[in-house]
């Protein structure tokens, strides 16, 4: 297990070049396309992002920051349609109050400003075979640990079973 901001391991290019030597290991995602997180709207962003990404050289897949910078802009419009203003005071009011429809699911900030249930996903990486693209769009291989209500499989341990 990994802890903290483990970032690189969100990314697809970091991904391919470790393949099989990511199983057994879990780290935290943001957004993947399990079957549990495939919200309306959430595929049809990520293949836009990712027809745009193939002729930019970017990240192929796209699933760790393209679904949620979506998203935080959707909240930002729905603050502004539902406040019919721009200032920051009467936006964040609103906002802290809401829950907002958006492609990564309803999402509701407390009074701090933060998640009312995080969203962060715990992730195991199980049965990794080769270090192709097509093993990070199988989501048999990136397995949804936490929150339970997006929860896709169990983690193997220890991380030895994992290995093999």
């Amino acid at each position: 297990m990994i802890g903290g901001g483990m970032v690189g391991l969100q990314f697809t290019a970091i991904k391919t070049q470790l393949g099989p030597l990511l199983n057994g290991i879990v780290n935290y995602e943001t957004w993947i396309p399990a079957k549990t997180m495939q919200y309306p709207g959430v595929l049809e962003v990520v293949a836009k992002y990712q027809e745009r990404a193939a002729k930019e050289n970017a990240d192929p897949l796209g699933y760790y920051l393209p679904p949620w910078a979506y998203a935080y802009l959707q909240v930002l419009e729905q603050a502004i349609v539902a406040t019919k203003s721009l200032d920051d005071n009467k936006l964040a009011d609103y906002i802290r109050g809401a829950t907002f429809k958006t492609v990564v699911g309803d999402v509701k900030f407390g009074p701090n400003g933060e998640w009312t249930t995080s969203r962060f996903l715990q992730i195991q990486y199980q049965n990794i075979t080769g270090n192709d693209l097509g093993q990070f769009k199988d989501m048999s291989k990136q397995v949804v640990l936490t929150p339970t209500d997006l929860k896709t499989g169990a983690v193997i341990y220890p991380y030895g079973d994992a290995k093999k």
